[in-house]
């Protein structure tokens, strides 16, 4: 069975960053390969909309047959709900509360991305996954693209 890696924006905006440019290729060259699937949230396409056109392209160049696209969901919504009462990110991450959810919900491999600040962090994958034990969900991976490619 493929990898199923839940991928945020900062993923597809890491392909045309300098410092991110070359781990963020080499990952979506294997979804090209389809040797992973890349999971593309609602989420993710949403806040693709204000994107440069490269980012959005990317995107949409991606074979279908490497892509699963996850729908925003009650369930998803009410676990980002909890992550912000549990203080894990503050209102202002709401959006990185979000992605965690809907990863963790759709029980994805892995969440990958960027975002050091809120999501690929020690102590919020602990506190992330504090709050899914508490909830009876599974624990979610989380990991930057120089881990996993």
């Amino acid at each position: 069975m493929k990898p199923r890696f839940y991928v945020d924006t900062s993923i597809l905006g890491g392909c045309f960053d300098k410092e991110f440019a070359e781990a963020s290729l080499a990952l979506t060259e294997k979804v090209r390969r389809g040797e992973i699937i890349f999971v593309i949230s609602d989420l993710l396409v949403d806040e693709l909309t204000d994107a440069p056109e490269n980012v959005r392209s990317l995107l949409e160049s991606l074979p279908s047959h490497s892509t699963e696209r996850l729908a925003y969901s009650p369930e998803a919504t009410q676990l980002r709900d909890a992550y912000l009462q549990s203080n894990v990110v503050g209102p202002s991450s709401k959006a990185d509360a979000h992605h965690v959810a809907l990863a963790t919900i759709a029980i994805v491999d892995c969440i990958v991305s960027w975002n050091f600040k809120h999501i690929v962090h020690i102590e919020k994958i602990r506190a992330f996954n504090s709050v899914n034990l508490a909830l009876s969900y599974r624990l979610i991976d989380i990991r930057s693209p120089w881990e996993v490619v």
